[in-house]
């Protein structure tokens, strides 16, 4: 359970979408000159993008041997996971603030993706964002490389923009009892040695063996 400062912080960073966008495209610049220091679920979210990000660069290192991306490989199954964890958990909180004012309205309509899930969108658009702007005046390559992703840099831009714009209206709409959103659980699979078969198949072979 979130202590009550840090649910307020989350209920500003939906009414406040664009400082928020811009808290994110921040923490983004910043973490790629200094090691990240996140405070508070919105930015333990992005941290947990952050570093999926890297790691699927890494996956995808065609000089890596096999070890070592099946090793990237768990390490992204890891984060994945704990990225949806943190994107529930920021859901949770909403609502639980939300309930201490009879919020969100019952008979309202529901909105199918969450705040945390848009929040989770927004963290992932900073990122394109920061990595398309270095490929847009990058000197090693072509002029094209450079037009091609500065016209995807403008796109972005209005993507980001207008998702935040979407966030703060849901808020609002939620407030005013306009709106409303249920938790959602993931239900990840492959994580679970009793759902995944791969796992759950081997563990009953590895038992029969030492038998």
């Amino acid at each position: 359970m979130l202590q009550e400062g840090q649910t307020r912080e989350l209920e500003q960073a939906c009414a406040q979408a664009s400082a928020t966008t811009a808290a994110l495209n921040r923490a983004t610049a910043r973490w790629h000159q200094e090691k990240p220091a996140p405070q508070g679920e919105l930015f333990d979210l992005h941290l947990a993008n952050f570093e999926l990000w890297h790691l699927e660069d890494q996956a995808r290192d065609l000089t890596s041997g096999d070890a070592a991306v099946a090793a990237t490989k768990r390490a992204i199954d890891e984060v994945n996971q704990r990225r949806n964890d943190t994107a529930e958990r920021i859901d949770d909180a909403l609502l639980q603030a939300l309930a201490g004012r009879n919020l969100p309205a019952a008979g309202a309509p529901l909105h199918s993706e969450t705040p945390g899930q848009i929040l989770d969108r927004l963290s992932i658009l900073s990122l394109k964002l920061f990595h398309t702007a270095f490929e847009a005046q990058r000197e090693d390559t072509d002029a094209a490389h450079r037009e091609q992703n500065g016209l995807r840099l403008a796109a972005l831009r209005e993507q980001q923009n207008d998702l935040a714009g979407c966030l703060a209206a849901l808020w609002a709409a939620i407030l005013n009892g306009e709106r409303r959103f249920k938790r959602y659980r993931q239900m990840k699979m492959y994580n679970d040695p009793s759902l995944n078969p791969v796992l759950y198949s081997a563990e009953r072979q590895q038992q029969q063996i030492s038998r």
